[in-house]
């Protein structure tokens, strides 16, 4: 695959989760949801760390974290470039395209969003506000607003330690940047033959 073709799926991946969570941003409440299916929910969260809303403690916690995945997406850039300079397998390039969108996604929310918005806490926020964002450069949240409960209810009571407590199954909220990371690491581990043909080979042999 070339490069032009893996940057084509970068801009897509891009465009459609930006504009899902500049309309997000700008048209919901924090915590505001919307019922599409029994199973499907637009619910708007912010996780202000990493997967699982993990936080890094510490006055530069968030600081480190921002610079911690810019290294990481500049390492997954140098991959794609380099993979497909080798001509490597579609799927491996297609792949890295999606994790390196995905990657760049959240991290122009992390770098950009509280400069650019106001704070959605009881309100609306709004885009660019006059009397600035609510933090600083490299000091934003990431965006959420993807929700499956696909199931909801109270365990059965002879389930040890969680028996009798209310569970929901699947409980992260999370974006179109996550989905696309994590459908370009199933793509990886799905045809991981055709995505390292060399590498299996030479394990092959030995």
């Amino acid at each position: 695959m070339s490069l032009k073709k893996a940057s084509i799926i970068i801009v897509l991946v891009l465009l459609i989760d930006q504009i899902s969570k500049i309309y997000i941003k700008t048209n919901f409440v924090l915590g505001e949801e919307i019922r599409v299916f029994e199973w499907f929910s637009i619910l708007f969260v912010e996780n202000e760390g990493m997967a699982w809303g993990t936080k890094i403690p510490g006055e530069y916690g968030k600081l480190f974290l921002t610079l911690f995945r810019l290294a990481a997406v500049a390492g997954i850039a140098y991959w794609l470039w380099d993979s497909v300079k080798k001509k490597s397998s579609a799927i491996l390039v297609t792949s890295i395209a999606l994790i390196f969108a995905g990657a760049l996604g959240n991290i122009i929310d992390s770098v950009f969003y509280g400069v650019a918005f106001e704070e959605s806490y009881r309100n609306v926020a709004e885009f660019l506000p006059a009397d600035g964002g609510y933090a600083g450069l490299f000091h934003g949240k990431v965006v959420d607003m993807l929700y499956f409960p696909l199931w909801e209810g109270y365990l059965p009571e002879w389930i040890p330690f969680w028996g009798g407590d209310f569970f929901t199954f699947f409980e992260p909220v999370f974006n179109i940047a996550d989905t696309s990371i994590s459908v370009g690491v199933i793509l990886l581990l799905l045809f991981n033959k055709k995505a390292f043909p060399k590498e299996n080979k030479e394990e092959g042999k030995s």
